[in-house]
């Protein structure tokens, strides 16, 4: 089991993105946050939202697939149903997208603004089973206050 200070974890997130109006510098600097923080990923980014595709957006790791329709995949269906996926087998999630092979479970939060998504938060682990309703917990939490600062401005 993980240990993470999402508390710590997620006041340095709203010190970072605190007052900056750049959407892709703040994706950016959060993709290196939990990058350097949390144990055992592969990936973290954001996918944005355009149309009925997501694209990829800032990110920390591997080469990435660029675009995911939605509906397909874990981001995908993330972002169609606006809910967050917490998938222990990505191997055993029906339409998953490999776009790293290493990666074994993954977790995808849905980002929203305006009454609407607009991109997806993005984890991956070459451990199967990596992600807790713990990191879910901590990690809905970054997101609310990403798109508290997105309703800012």
């Amino acid at each position: 089991m993980y240990k993470t200070d999402y508390d710590l974890l997620n006041r340095q997130a709203e010190s970072l993105i605190k007052d900056v109006p750049y959407l892709i510098s703040n994706l950016a600097n959060i993709s290196a946050l939990i990058y350097e923080t949390l144990e055992d990923i592969n990936w973290a980014g954001f996918y944005l939202a355009e149309g009925d595709k997501l694209y990829l957006g800032p990110f920390q790791g591997k080469t990435a697939c660029v675009e995911i329709p939605f509906g397909r995949g874990v981001c995908g269906t993330a972002a169609t149903e606006n809910k967050t996926q917490l998938v222990a087998d990505v191997h055993k999630f029906p339409g998953h997208i490999a776009c790293d092979s290493a990666s074994q479970s993954e977790i995808v939060v849905p980002v929203n603004h305006g009454g609407r998504v607009i991109g997806v938060l993005d984890i991956d682990s070459p451990v199967l089973g990596r992600f807790s309703g713990e990191d879910e917990a901590g990690l809905e939490e970054l997101v609310h206050i990403l798109e508290r600062e997105l309703n800012k401005s």
